[in-house]
């Protein structure tokens, strides 16, 4: 009941803080609604300054906790963020059933490609919160093993849901069960959002952690202590493949929406990137 009531509450909420459809940057399912958020009194034509790509979690938005508020804290340190819908998202185009994280993936890179082109921006960082962190930590090992002079300047991951993959070959993932063999055209987690058959099987085969681990740059994963959706084991597994180069940050009664310390952990993103970017 209660993960019912957050679906409808992300809906509500969502549709009122929708965007309008004029459309930059293009994924597999077409255009992608985005925000620029830049540092206060920041001048385009005659300033610099580094960016991060911020990435919502699975049925999320761009506008809904915690990305405002990280968002907020990273201009405050004079970094620019540029977060976005992933394609079938709310104000994005596509539909929701045909959602994979292979077009989440590319949905990243096409952002990065336009963030990357923006006069402006001098390094480019990557965060990216549930799925959200799984898109994000592939799309850094893509791009280290594309261009390992161009790769992410600095990555974060926020309660980053790799155990999707244990969910589709199970047969449960987010309330809905199915047989993991046979699968269904499609499925409704928490009772209301279609998940399509392609989604199912494709992160059954997810390589998560041999693509992520190509990523060799900075790492910093945060988790909430009272998470209920994603186990800890998750950040833990991370933090193994990334070794010296990640540090595992504990919060404290946080849950996984990070909506009890939402600015603490802002701050904490805020610092990290401010430390490498500068």
């Amino acid at each position: 009941m209660k993960r019912l009531i957050l679906l409808i509450t992300i809906l509500s909420i969502s549709s009122i803080t929708a965007v309008s459809r004029e459309y930059e940057v293009y994924g597999p399912q077409g255009g992608l609604a985005m925000k620029v958020t830049l540092p206060k009194n920041f001048d385009t034509e005659t300033q610099k300054c580094p960016m991060v790509i911020l990435m919502h979690g699975i049925f999320s938005s761009m506008n809904i906790t915690p990305m405002p508020a990280i968002a907020n804290a990273l201009a405050k340190k004079g970094i620019a963020s540029i977060r976005f819908n992933f394609g079938g998202h709310w104000s994005s185009e596509g539909e929701m059933v045909r959602m994979t994280i292979e077009n989440e993936i590319q949905d990243a890179l096409a952002m990065w490609e336009y963030a990357r082109s923006l006069p402006y921006v001098t390094k480019l960082g990557l965060l990216g919160h549930s799925q959200g962190g799984v898109v994000a930590s592939m799309t850094a090992g893509r791009l280290s093993s594309m261009s390992p002079a161009g790769c992410t300047a600095g990555l974060v991951l926020i309660a980053p849901a790799s155990v999707l993959k244990n969910a589709c070959l199970n047969g449960k993932l987010l309330g809905a069960e199915f047989d993991p063999v046979n699968l269904p055209e499609y499925t409704k987690c928490f009772g209301i959002m279609k998940v399509g058959k392609e989604y199912l099987q494709s992160t059954q085969k997810l390589d998560i952690y041999g693509t992520a681990e190509a990523y060799k740059g900075p790492v910093r994963i945060i988790h909430g202590e009272k998470d209920s959706l994603v186990p800890m084991w998750c950040s833990e597994d991370y933090s193994k493949i990334y070794g010296n180069n990640a540090e595992l940050i504990v919060v404290e009664g946080e849950n996984h929406r990070i909506s009890r310390k939402t600015r603490k952990v802002a701050e904490m993103v805020a610092l990290f990137f401010a430390n490498l970017l500068g």
